[in-house]
């Protein structure tokens, strides 16, 4: 509520065909479970993205605290849970100096912990960015609220076969919405739609993420 009232939020959209992140799942789903003891998830692709797209748009990662803007050279990546209880928002702290085995398995990790109620202080505190994957529940499209003091979120929507226009020709291709909302206070809208385009290119470009290029 207080983000509403006190942040100038807006929202942006734009879509991702996820056709490479499924196709690159499917050849190194087995050898990314012999070795990490974990499936290969669609989150450590956005995390990673975010997190490049973060470092090119410094001002999404910061917050205002009163009369000051402060910026962070951290990238604490929160992702929302889910529960009985209602929605909490763990943080996976450095996830920048995280590989992607480290990711998938902190956010079961994590995501266990929330759905016991063991949750501490610690797992829900320092976040500087949140992901909020509605589609996990068959959201086609939605308007994330910033998770304060935070200033940007990432909505995260189902996946559907969409007829898109690829070479001149219309095909069927796995696509997903992104929404980006930010506080307009200290994020611009050319930074907003930039932001949201470097994570499109990325998770469109998979490699892009994995050479950290």
């Amino acid at each position: 509520k207080q983000a509403q009232e006190n942040a100038a939020l807006l929202t942006t959209f734009n879509e991702v065909d996820m056709s490479n992140i499924m196709e690159m799942r499917k050849d190194n789903q087995e050898d990314f479970q012999n070795r990490y003891g974990i499936k290969l998830g669609y989150m450590s692709f956005f995390v990673k993205a975010c997190v490049a797209a973060l470092k090119t748009f410094p001002s999404v990662n910061a917050e205002i605290d009163g009369d000051e803007i402060v910026y962070k050279n951290y990238y604490n990546i929160s992702f929302a849970v889910g529960t009985e209880k209602g929605l909490v928002v763990p943080v996976l702290t450095n996830a920048d100096e995280m590989t992607f085995g480290d990711i998938e398995k902190k956010i079961v990790e994590l995501s266990d912990k929330a759905k016991e109620g063991s949750l501490t202080m610690d797992d829900l505190s320092g976040g500087t960015f949140t992901i909020s994957n509605g589609g996990v529940y068959g959201s086609m499209l939605s308007t994330p609220i910033i998770n304060r003091p935070q200033s940007g979120i990432l909505g995260m929507h189902n996946i559907q076969k969409r007829a898109v226009v690829v070479d001149d020709e219309i095909v069927a291709r796995p696509m997903m919405y992104l929404a980006f909302s930010y506080d307009h206070r200290i994020i611009d809208g050319k930074e907003s739609v930039g932001f949201l385009v470097k994570i499109k290119s990325l998770l469109e470009n998979p490699s892009k993420i994995v050479l950290g290029i």
